[in-house]
């Protein structure tokens, strides 16, 4: 038994330690927070329970793009919570027809595969991959290979992991799940060695986002493209990140206006408010998956598909992508002015940054405990890089005190 001594129907509302004391001691250790205790959040601010407010540059890893409590999806979500929130997909419900609809025309795809987390739209994606080898492209039993790149992050699950190559996620699951191939990301000619007659698909981000917003050699995803045409083989891109406006494009293909087999969405397709996932691809390929082979308790809920509809009517605007474009200018031009000054160098897609932080400076999770203090929220990515991704509904005025709160870390 573990205890602090603190009753939790007594604790004070405004202690931070306390709080901090209550979650180390009660909620297992698997992450290492900032000490800061967040208590509310509107568009791109957060405030701590002791009403200090600060600039959310992470934004639950882009699950946040529209910002905290966006008015036009909590009102959608009050409005459907009022309503019907699950009913099971033993019945049809007024809300999941609407969601697939207009979430396949984003994606220019005949249908989608509802899910909640993104590494349930990734498994997703690698059951239905698999049994489109076996069904379509005609691989033998047992026998389908996925290709997946060196430094990836597709989520936590068994199966996830067995292809991770970060050991803190990897080490101590074994035994893992075979049936994929790691090639070096960004490297045309090791992917194009490793593609043979059993390979069903090529599983890769677009850009990188838990191995530090790493953005792939120009011309990579449309040689990847190419490949998979000529070897029958699905491109499955994963923009559960990238995707829905964080990159300046509606997906972070479009840069190379590259159209993947199937998209892994998830993150911000539910608002910040609701796990939403899902996978999107042509009947061909997502037909195989038929009654009774796949499902979920609550993936294409009323509630889901409610709040994810509405996400899609934002994106559809075009103003999210337009914004991460002009303020990722913004943030490129004034973290670049650092390089040589505290920072070895920056990488930017849209509103999305990788930070590599000199070593004389500090390791990336020192430099967030000092963006902590002045009024940033950010993380730190595989030691000497921060991660960035303010919410999309962020101003320059903000982009501008983000840089500033850089300038005065790096100066010591």
């Amino acid at each position: 038994m573990t205890g602090t001594g603190i009753d939790s129907r007594d604790l004070p509302l405004d202690d931070t330690t306390a709080h901090i004391e209550l979650t180390e001691a009660y909620a297992a250790h698997n992450y290492h927070p900032l000490r800061v205790v967040l208590a509310e959040g509107e568009g791109a601010w957060v405030t701590d329970v002791e009403g200090r407010r600060y600039l959310d540059c992470l934004a639950g890893y882009s699950a946040l793009n529209f910002g905290h409590s966006h008015p036009r999806l909590v009102a959608r979500a009050q409005e459907q919570l009022g309503r019907l929130t699950l009913t099971s997909r033993a019945f049809y419900n007024d809300q999941l027809g609407l969601f697939a609809r207009d979430l396949a025309q984003l994606c220019d795809k005949d249908m989608i595969l509802p899910m909640n987390s993104g590494a349930e739209a990734v498994e997703t994606a690698i059951k239905v991959a698999r049994k489109w080898g076996y069904l379509v492209k005609g691989v033998p039993a047992d026998k389908a290979k996925i290709i997946t790149m060196d430094g990836n992050f597709h989520g936590r699950t068994t199966t996830i992991v067995s292809f991770s190559t970060d050991p803190a996620a990897r080490n101590g699951y074994a035994p893992y799940t075979p049936g994929f191939e790691i090639v070096p990301y960004g490297d045309f000619a090791a992917l194009e060695a490793a593609v043979d007659e059993n390979t069903v698909a090529v599983l890769l981000e677009p850009i990188q986002g838990e191995a530090g917003v790493i953005i792939p050699p120009e011309g990579y995803l449309q040689q990847v493209r190419a490949l998979c045409n000529v070897e029958g083989v699905l491109m499955m891109a994963d923009e559960i990140q990238s995707g829905l406006a964080r990159s300046g494009r509606t997906f972070a293909c479009d840069h190379e206006d590259v159209v993947p087999e199937v998209y892994i969405l998830g993150k911000a397709l539910g608002g910040g408010l609701y796990p939403v996932s899902a996978i999107a691809a042509d009947g061909d390929v997502l037909e195989v998956i038929t009654p009774g082979t796949h499902g979920s308790t609550f993936g294409g809920n009323p509630l889901a598909a409610a709040i994810g509809r509405e996400v899609v009517a934002m994106v559809e605007t075009g103003e999210f992508q337009q914004r991460a474009r002009v303020l990722g200018e913004r943030l490129a031009a004034g973290l670049g002015d650092l390089i040589g000054n505290g920072l070895e160098a920056v990488r930017t897609r849209g509103l999305w940054a990788g930070v590599d932080v000199d070593p004389d400076l500090n390791t990336g999770r020192h430099v967030c405990e000092r963006l902590l203090e002045e009024g940033i929220l950010a993380k730190e990515a595989h030691g000497q890089t921060v991660r960035l991704a303010p919410p999309l509904v962020a101003t320059e005025d903000d982009i501008d005190l983000l840089v500033s709160a850089f300038r005065t870390v790096c100066s010591g």
